[in-house]
């Protein structure tokens, strides 16, 4: 390989062999991507010491060789060359010249050795892609715009420039050597990542005269690579379209199946599963009539991924199967790591967890093997997975908030705050959700789909009702189907299941189950056990705070079947969540203080303006787990006016009405000074007993009330004034916040339901 531009880097080495000749050692150890020209650089460094009568020792196992040395000479300099980054310098036993079977005393020794990264020891030679300068002289005779588009394309690196550079010269005399790189090289982006040389070698083509099948392949070729542009979607489906119009009117199917596959890449449309299954089809049928395998097994995948999508396991795996066999059999590299991949998915789904993990091992051998640039992601993908539903580690929240500042506009914020929520950090979680909503709800793209799912996720234990709401309305088309990632290398359930947490978030419990129900018979159809434990284990506390009738009955089964799972799966994350909280025996504050309300928290406090809010907030506390109707809590206030026509009391009785509630108010209030906690909950009891007669009575004066509009303007009324005390709280005392935000269940029927985190007992 020539060793055009590296003078600078031949210089250093002769440096190093001349200190080893004068009797200093060293280490350098030479890195840069693949095709940059270690090898290469090796090559010529052990010309240049057998030049300054250098011994040359070879190590390593890939491309370098030499002969093994049998004797030294004493004190004689050697430089060990290796392809092995791990390499060491060390001289290693031999035979002295002249005493068979003896040691020889060792001489200055000096390692050269290649590697992809730096290791952290001597002195290291960077090797990138070749200045534009310089890289004409690699490839002689080529013209001027071909010599630009292939050091675009190869990023100035040897190796792929030149064997791109040995495909150019068979090419026919009317062939247009742009267009041809344009579509033959390789990206050398990760998936979403964008490879700028090839995307302007593929604008520059798309600009020359050529022929319609070629045309349609450019474009749609650019269509998909422009998918890691968020801004450029509007471009893409453009290019999509015009190019299926040119594949279609050139009338080779070749042409139409290769179009049709980017056109999927480009777009990601997450409403389109009917589509792209129908497309899926239409890919095969046409390279099939092409005779061309590989682009055959990309409909193969593409079919894979809509029953995926669909919620249709067994015809996902079933395709995947015929997807891996058609891939291998046409060359495919890249086709048994996608397989393996996904088939290490779905042993998650199944609760397979020791095969998922195993499967992991083999993809990262097998990518490795292969040169797949999404190795270490598809691998970390299924390790991560793995781990959340066990519940064995901590949720990795860095390496997430590293790929969106590497990938902005893809929403792995989204998915590092669900990591947040996992990892106890409630706050946050809920900081980020606010932060990410409004981009989430208005974007797309192959991650679309599961960040609407991890939002609702923190939505559902710690968002605001606003947020649940949006996120709930976003998830409804896709009720049915499973939250399916990109090429479905990660799926993370029913979409149902989120949505019964939203509805439940949402205080609405029959939409909560009605979804749960669903979510329980998808998993149980698709042998998703993890996932049917996750359901059981939410429907079973909507059930226990709906109350109705055998409510309880059905969520004790629930529970029951879920911590059965979760035992015989190892889920212990979830085991945790099923059992009872421990009483923490710490005791918050929520009490009067002259014209403000006091909050004291595990070493928080916050101060509140005496109001509804907090005043509701301060009944609910009083009687955790017990609902409590709105219109208790705004019985006797001054936020609710009755409608003019249709008074609920006539004015007697409401300042009857308002005297006692104020009387007992006093009371309360004295016995939380006091501390007495018994004659509290006597006055509460009082109160209660008051209202309840009060909501019982058909109405005053001879004309009935009217409960549902008055129950409906309590609902409002109570739920915004709570929620603004919590939001107030939130500012001064997060931790506490955090808990009563993910503790008080708001609607018709109210009720403080204690999350874990919070205290053993409020004083209020």
């Amino acid at each position: 390989m020539s060793l055009i531009g590296r003078d600078q880097e031949l210089s250093a080495i002769g440096a190093l062999l001349d200190r080893l000749r004068a009797g200093v050692g060293g280490r350098v150890v030479v890195t840069g991507p693949p095709g940059a020209g270690k090898t290469a650089l090796l090559a010529a460094a052990a010309e240049l010491a057998a030049q300054r009568g250098i011994r040359v020792e070879y190590t390593g196992d890939r491309a370098l060789s030499g002969p093994p040395a049998t004797s030294y000479r004493r004190g004689e300099p050697v430089l060990l060359l290796s392809d092995v980054e791990s390499a060491v310098l060390d001289p290693g036993p031999g035979t002295a010249e002249g005493t068979p079977g003896s040691v020889a005393p060792p001489g200055p020794r000096a390692l050269l050795a290649a590697a992809r990264e730096h290791t952290g020891d001597g002195t290291e030679l960077r090797l990138g892609g070749l200045p534009g300068t310089e890289f004409a002289a690699l490839v002689p005779g080529l013209p001027p715009d071909a010599v630009h588009a292939l050091w675009l394309v190869s990023g100035g690196l040897p190796g792929p420039a030149l064997s791109l550079a040995e495909r150019l010269k068979g090419l026919g005399g009317d062939a247009d050597p742009v267009a041809h790189l344009a579509l033959a090289a390789p990206s050398r982006a990760q998936f979403l990542e964008l490879d700028l040389g090839l995307v302007r070698v593929l604008e520059a083509a798309a600009e020359r005269p050529l022929a319609p099948a070629v045309r349609a392949r450019v474009l749609a070729r650019l269509a998909r690579e422009l998918l890691a542009d968020t801004t450029a979607a509007a471009r893409r489906r453009d290019l999509a379209d015009t190019a299926l119009g040119l594949a279609r009117a050139s009338g080779d199917p070749g042409t139409v199946a290769e179009v049709l596959d980017s056109r999927l890449h480009a777009l990601w449309d997450p409403a389109a599963t009917a589509e792209r299954l129908a497309t899926a089809e239409e890919i095969v049928t046409q390279a099939r009539r092409a005779g061309d395998a590989a682009a055959e097994s990309r409909g193969l995948f593409w079919r894979f991924v809509a029953h995926a999508e669909a919620g249709d396991l067994a015809s996902a795996e079933a395709a995947l199967g015929v997807y891996a066999r058609s891939a291998e059999q046409a060359g495919h590299t890249d086709a048994r790591v996608v397989a393996l991949a996904r088939q290490a998915m779905l042993a998650t789904v199944r609760g397979r967890f020791d095969e998922a993990e195993g499967l992991a091992d083999e993809v990262l051998a097998a990518g490795h093997k292969a040169g797949v640039r999404d190795t270490e992601r598809l691998v970390g993908s299924v390790r991560h997975q793995v781990a959340v539903v066990r519940g064995r580690t901590e949720a990795p929240v860095e390496p997430w908030q590293r790929m969106a500042r590497r990938l902005p506009g893809h929403f792995f914020e989204a998915t590092a705050a669900r990591a947040m929520l996992e990892a106890g950090r409630d706050v946050e979680a809920g900081l980020e959700l606010e932060r990410l909503l409004p981009a989430v709800l208005s974007g797309t793209g192959p991650r679309w789909t599961g960040a609407l799912a991890d939002l609702a996720a923190v939505a559902a234990r710690t968002g605001s009702p606003a947020a649940a709401a949006a996120l709930y309305e976003a998830l409804q088309p896709y009720r049915g189907r499973l939250v399916v990632w990109g090429g479905a290398n990660t799926i993370t359930g029913p979409v149902d299941d989120y949505l019964g947490r939203l509805a439940a978030r949402l205080d609405r419990p029959g939409a909560a189950v009605g979804h749960l129900d669903a979510a329980e018979k998808l998993s149980r159809r698709l042998g998703a056990l993890p996932w049917l434990a996750l359901t059981l284990a939410a429907r079973a506390e909507v059930l226990t705070r709906r109350d109705g009738t055998g409510d309880r009955e059905r969520a004790a089964q629930d529970a029951m079947e879920s911590r059965s799972i979760a035992e015989r799966l190892g889920m212990d994350g979830l085991l945790r969540a099923l059992q009872p909280p421990a009483p923490s025996g710490a005791v918050w504050h929520w009490v009067l203080d002259g014209r403000d309300w006091r909050l004291r928290a595990d070493g928080e406090s916050a101060r509140v303006p005496d109001g509804r809010g907090p005043r509701h907030l301060r009944a609910l506390l009083a009687a955790p787990g017990r609902e409590i109707p709105a219109l208790d809590l705004v019985a006797g206030g001054s936020g609710l006016a009755a409608p003019p026509a249709d008074p609920l009391l006539d004015d007697t009785a409401r300042s009857a009405y308002r005297r006692r509630l104020a009387a007992l108010d006093e009371r309360l209030d004295a016995a939380d000074r006091a501390g007495d906690v018994d004659a509290a909950a006597a006055v509460q009891a009082e109160r209660g007993a008051l209202l309840a007669e009060l909501r019982r009575s058909a109405g005053l004066g001879g004309r009935p009330r009217t409960h549902g509009n008055e129950a409906e303007r309590a609902r409002v009324g109570a739920t915004r004034a709570l929620w603004g005390t919590v939001r107030r709280i939130e500012a001064a005392a997060p931790l506490a916040g955090a808990h009563l935000r993910a503790s008080l269940r708001t609607g018709r029927l109210m009720r403080y339901q204690p999350a874990p985190g919070g205290p053993g007992r409020w004083q209020v």
